[in-house]
This record gives structure tokens, C-alpha cells and sequence, in this order.
């Protein structure tokens, strides 16, 4: 049975902090395409205050999640236990995204860990809903490690690719507007980019 909270209290802090993955579901405005992402990476998520969460958002496939906050805000993150202690907790909110070069970046960036070359934009989400479910469906598994490849993957792309990246990720896959033209390639690239000319 669904149980509400007032807010984001520290025995739900812990058990967000124990999940190594989460997943975040957004839709445009109207019509088109659900989409419902998986997250990996623990050190990605922050909860900033009982009220108040936040995500790395790195590079990926695409920027489904960007497009239709820009579209509505609307987005919910689901966090579910796959251990011994059968839990779904949903967290369903108002995002918005903070890009490298807003003057908020460096104290949100701060929250995380700093390991992630593909860093895209930060997601903040003012939290409305607070609420679990039982989870008595979902399977035991188990965690064997973080797949290192995304990260890798990014390491190893050149400086001069991002700008292609960013216009890779320009709409969605209904066509509404995601990144910017001017949407800068993340951090530790453009201090790259800097000190090599």
C-alpha cells in the first residue's frame, strides 16, 4: 500500500543513498513520446534538501529528459530496491536544468562526484509528492559494480567532437527543442580545450 511523506526525511535520504541506480520518466506537453530512463552511477544524485533533489545529466543516446522540461517541468524519479528490503519510492516534481556555464553550476557541481568526463547539464527538481509502494513483485539482484563504459567512452572523445555531440542532442525525437546551439562541452573539456589551445 502507497504511503505519502510530508517530505524527503532522513530515513528516506538513506535508503536514496543505498540505491545504486535510479529512473527518471518525463513526457512532452502533449502527444508524442513517454520516456523513462535508467541512471546508473551513485555519486550522481544529491538530495539537496527534504524539498529538493538533483542529478548529473550526462551525455547519452539522447535528451529526451531536457526537451520536455524545457516543454512542462514535469518529471518524476523512481528510485526501487532490489535487495533485501522490498521499497518503490517515486518523487514526483518540477525540473528544470542547470547548464555548465550558469552561475549556479559550481555550487551544484560540488554535490557530486567529479569522475564523469560526458557531464551534461545538472537537473534540479523542486519536489511536490513524496511516496512509496510495497515492491513485493520486483526481483532480488545483485549488484556486481558500476560498467565503467559510459565514462570511457567520454574520456576518450576529442575536444572538437562536442560541438557535433551538442547539435546531436538539439530536439527530441518528437522534435521538441533540447539542447542549445551555444550548450557548452562539459567541464573537464573545455579546461581541456583551454590548455591546449
Amino acid at each position: 500500500m502507497a504511503k505519502l511523506f510530508e517530505a524527503i526525511d532522513q530515513r528516506l535520504r538513506e535508503f536514496i543513498e543505498a540505491q545504486p541506480m535510479f529512473f527518471v520518466a518525463t513526457a512532452p506537453h502533449e502527444g508524442g513520446h513517454v520516456n523513462v530512463s535508467p541512471k546508473g552511477y551513485q555519486d550522481t544524485f544529491s538530495v539537496l534538501d527534504e524539498r529538493t533533489v538533483a542529478y548529473l545529466d550526462l551525455y547519452g543516446s539522447g535528451a529526451e529528459t531536457i526537451a520536455h522540461l524545457r516543454d512542462n517541468g514535469r518529471i518524476t524519479v523512481m528510485f526501487c530496491s532490489f535487495a533485501r528490503q522490498p521499497k518503490i519510492l517515486r518523487l514526483y516534481g518540477t525540473g528544470r536544468v542547470v547548464r555548465p556555464d550558469d552561475d549556479e553550476w559550481d555550487a551544484l557541481a560540488g554535490r557530486f562526484g567529479d569522475g564523469h568526463a560526458g557531464t551534461r547539464a545538472i537537473v534540479v527538481v523542486d519536489v511536490e509528492r513524496v511516496a512509496d509502494s510495497c515492491g513485493y513483485s520486483v526481483p532480488f539482484m545483485e549488484v556486481v559494480g558500476e560498467r565503467s563504459l559510459l565514462d570511457d567512452q567520454h574520456r576518450r572523445r576529442p575536444a572538437e567532437q562536442w560541438p557535433a555531440r551538442v547539435l546531436r542532442n538539439a530536439e527530441s525525437i518528437d522534435g521538441l527543442p533540447a539542447l542549445e546551439p551555444d550548450h557548452p562541452a562539459p567541464p573537464g573539456q573545455r579546461a581541456m580545450r583551454s590548455v591546449n589551445g
